[in-house]
């Protein structure tokens, strides 16, 4: 089972000023997302880094069925069946099926147990009542929510109320994590928890797309990195790779490289389109002479 985004596009409106006149303003649109190209196979951990504003949420909420893109598509390939041909679903409510999708900011009930809130879910995908208990201990023991499954989630600790969104995701048994930055704010161990969490879901054969600005966790969770700068990915491939392209040490100083290096290509590409107009201005004023 695989995650496919082909051409993704994402188109928002913003207000910039008009001219010197900070008082005026005027709407222009821009892409937050920039004709990104990728896959995530299952069995691998797909690292998104870039840094704030580069459109990673955006991305990873389009690929999560969450958010219409302006153009491109998002599919889910079902490859598992050697001897027939990949099934490609693009429908969202059947890509939906075989996606878990977490962020940080992620709502949960609060009124709700943990428990009752599991049911709910559980009943939203059409699980019966006896499988859905039965798939609440399962998840309860590897997410170790034992201490407090039957407590308020108002009641929770925030590393608690994080495992409960990943027991979230887990209900309907998903072939494809989506996480959006899943340990920040966390402590130590509740990091571990969800490190640990998505090693195993990727051992067991899943696919993990997951966004942070932790680069010392990438380096050691991610099988390959795709870095995206202003909506488009600006390099793509192994933290080793990465490295050895750029002549680094970690992903930190990797990914300052890279950061670097496109935005000395964008001001050397702006300088010589500056360079041209100059030319072309001067050419037309000499044809009037």
């Amino acid at each position: 089972m695989k995650i496919q985004a082909t051409e993704l596009c994402k188109k928002f409106n913003r207000s910039v000023s008009d001219g010197g006149n900070k008082k005026r303003s005027r709407q222009e649109e821009f892409l937050a997302v920039n004709h990104v190209s990728l896959s995530v196979q299952g069995g691998e951990i797909l690292g998104v880094l870039g840094p704030n504003g580069a459109g990673k949420t955006t991305l990873l909420r389009m690929l999560g069925k969450l958010m219409k893109p302006t153009s491109g598509t998002v599919s889910v390939i079902d490859d598992s069946t050697a001897d027939t041909d990949p099934v490609e679903m693009t429908d969202d409510i059947a890509v939906k099926r075989y996606i878990g999708y977490l962020s940080e900011n992620t709502k949960l009930y609060n009124r709700l147990s943990v428990r009752e809130m599991l049911r709910t879910i559980a009943e939203i995908y059409g699980l019966d009542p006896e499988a859905t208990e039965k798939r609440i201990d399962q998840i309860s023991e590897v997410l170790r929510l034992q201490g407090f499954i039957d407590n308020r989630i108002e009641r929770l600790s925030t590393g608690q109320k994080q495992r409960a969104s990943i027991a979230r995701c887990l209900v309907h048994s998903p072939q494809i994590y989506i996480f959006d930055e899943p340990t920040l704010g966390l402590d130590i161990l509740s990091s571990e928890a969800i490190i640990e969490f998505m090693k195993s879901e990727r051992d067991r054969g899943c696919g993990v797309l997951y966004s942070t600005h932790y680069m010392e966790e990438a380096q050691y969770l991610c099988d390959r990195i795709v870095m995206i700068y202003q909506g488009r990915i600006v390099a793509e491939g192994t933290p080793r790779g990465l490295m050895e392209q750029t002549g680094t040490e970690n992903l930190r100083e990797t990914f300052r490289a890279v950061i670097t290096q496109t935005e000395q290509k964008a001001a050397e590409e702006k300088g010589q389109e500056s360079t041209s107009a100059e030319d072309k201005k001067d050419d037309d004023g000499e044809g009037r002479v």
